[in-house]
């Protein structure tokens, strides 16, 4: 029998199929919902609105229907249109894992890789090129190519895990940090800034130019903003009337080239590297040295060498005196 509870699930499915969407989209797919099953069962008394507090509740009722797969229908605002985006994400352990059951472990771990360049890019560019991309399959243990590499990067593009841009670099997509946004706090606390005014995680946007300012801010907040006051929230300087002269945070951010060079790793593992590399060097300048136990068995072997002596000597007592121990000291006997 058709019921109200079947609005859920046909729009699930219609979410499930698209990925991510628009919140103007899914308030559309949700009307097409109410009016299918409406036209299945007539006797229903359901009218949809496009209020955000009836759709505040629908959204509440299908995260509840959802708990149990550890799953949540989660929105959030795309950082270059300012649009309010949703999809349904993981909310279990291993976000990265669970990314995508389609790919392979060797493939998940590489994009693991990459997320981590993109993370950890110089001047908060949040980006990499795509020579850095390709690096990433020499730090994996696997037998991946850099050819079959090229292949799952525009796979991680087509299906809107990862963004290319004309200038042939590669950042994280409006899905990914839906998916992975607890990951990618858990991991890169210092890497994850957030937009001073929506409290967002800011991957696209512009900096305050005030050295050491931690304002951070995506372009259509920052147009919101200056609408209101003219100066930074956080230290009062005049602020442009462009964001084009402010810092910028992304892309723009770096140049063709920067980061090509050394790949980037984490300060955290830098710092147990160097320590491993200090004990390493203090192992081989400290001198040779023999130790407690290695003392104990060097008295041993002295010890069994004055036995070795004493049993000679009693086999030779014609020829020499006998020596013996009483006491600590050592005294001579001939033998009788």
């Amino acid at each position: 029998m058709v019921s109200s509870n079947d609005v859920q699930r046909l729009f699930l499915q219609a979410v499930f199929s698209r990925g991510i969407l628009s919140f103007k989209h899914a308030q559309v797919l949700w009307g097409k919902c109410i009016d299918a099953v409406k036209a299945a069962n007539p006797t229903l008394d359901m009218r949809f609105s496009d209020s955000r507090e009836e759709w505040d509740r629908f959204v509440v009722a299908i995260n509840n229907a959802l708990n149990c797969l550890h799953l949540e229908f989660r929105h959030l605002t795309d950082e270059k249109t300012g649009v309010e985006m949703y999809a349904v994400v993981n909310t279990k352990d291993d976000e990265v894992a669970q990314m995508a059951t389609d790919y392979t472990p060797a493939e998940i771990a590489y994009f693991k890789a990459v997320v981590e360049q993109i993370m950890l890019a110089p001047h908060e560019s949040y980006s990499v090129s795509s020579l850095a991309a390709l690096r990433e399959v020499n730090s994996l243990k696997s037998n991946m190519t850099k050819t079959q590499a090229e292949v799952v990067l525009s796979s991680f593009v087509a299906k809107g895990w990862l963004l290319k841009s004309k200038r042939g670099r590669y950042s994280l997509s409006t899905r990914t940090v839906l998916e992975l946004l607890p990951y990618l706090k858990s991991n890169y606390p210092e890497e994850c800034q957030e937009c001073i005014i929506c409290m967002e995680m800011v991957t696209r946007g512009v900096a305050c130019n005030t050295l050491n300012c931690r304002t951070r801010i995506h372009h259509h907040c920052f147009v919101k903003l200056r609408a209101r006051r003219a100066q930074c929230p956080s230290c009062t300087k005049e602020w442009p009337q462009d964001a084009k002269n402010l810092t910028p945070v992304g892309e723009a951010a770096i140049k063709d080239g920067q980061d090509e060079g050394r790949r980037l790793r984490r300060k955290s593992d830098e710092a147990s590297d160097e320590e491993e590399e200090e004990e390493f060097r203090m192992e081989e300048d400290e001198p040779s040295q023999p130790t407690q136990s290695g003392r104990r068995g060097k008295q041993k072997q002295k010890a069994s060498a004055v036995d070795v002596d004493e049993s000679e000597d009693e086999g030779n007592v014609d020829e020499a005196p006998r020596r013996t121990q009483v006491n600590g000291r050592r005294r001579s006997t001939r033998a009788r």
